[in-house]
């Protein structure tokens, strides 16, 4: 699959599973990471799931561009907002995109809520839940801080929740890397409901091109 890595992550918070599905499930159909998200949205959260219930989704997700052009670092965020009670999808930008695709994953699928605060750790081909109390109360920049400092590497690329995000403000946005922010419509507010502080990305592996040649004189 070329401009795409293949594998879609699923994180349910309340069991602690993880697991993989497919990209080429919603790649043929339905164009880049809004309309994965979209298209996830709406097959698994029916009407009468309200956005910061359990069974609501949060969908992080690139495109098959996401790392392979100049300028391409945009990442969309897809969920059921607290301000209007329906489908929203809100952008961002930075590095944490083309981060996911190098450690090998075209979006993350977040359901459930966790019983303390956890964030979710990603690389090459690997994720892991792992504890965030120590994060919890931090701003973005602290959390970004000490997630590296705790990994040694300067490197990681985040996307995170402050101290509004955990306290359900609707208002509430992401935030990827030292301030690129999806501040549409409360995303930030429905990652804090699920006590999830962030996701945190380290990769090394290359995406395909299909005719590398011909996108360089592009």
């Amino acid at each position: 699959m070329h401009g795409w890595q293949g594998k879609i992550l699923r994180v349910d918070l309340t069991s602690e599973a993880i697991d993989t599905e497919p990209t080429i499930n919603y790649a043929t159909d339905f164009l880049g990471g809004s309309g994965i998200g979209a298209k996830i949205l709406y097959n698994e959260v029916p009407p009468d799931v309200k956005p910061f219930d359990a069974k609501s989704r949060v969908i992080i997700a690139t495109g098959p561009l996401n790392g392979v052009v100049p300028s391409s670092g945009r990442g969309e965020v897809v969920f059921k907002s607290p301000v209007t009670g329906w489908y929203a999808d809100s952008n961002f930008g930075g590095f944490f995109t083309v981060e996911l695709k190098l450690a090998g994953f075209d979006a993350v699928v977040i359901q459930g809520t966790s019983k303390k605060p956890v964030y979710l750790w990603i690389c090459d081909d690997h994720a892991e839940l792992k504890d965030a109390s120590h994060l919890w109360g931090k701003d973005t920049i602290e959390t970004e801080e000490i997630i590296r400092k705790d990994h040694d590497d300067p490197m990681i690329r985040t996307l995170k929740i402050g101290p509004a995000g955990e306290n359900l403000v609707y208002g509430a946005c992401l935030i990827g890397d030292e301030g690129r922010a999806a501040g549409r419509l409360g995303g930030g507010a429905v990652v804090g409901s699920k006590k999830l502080k962030a996701i945190a990305v380290r990769g090394t592996k290359e995406i395909s091109v299909a005719n590398p040649e011909e996108l360089e004189k592009m």
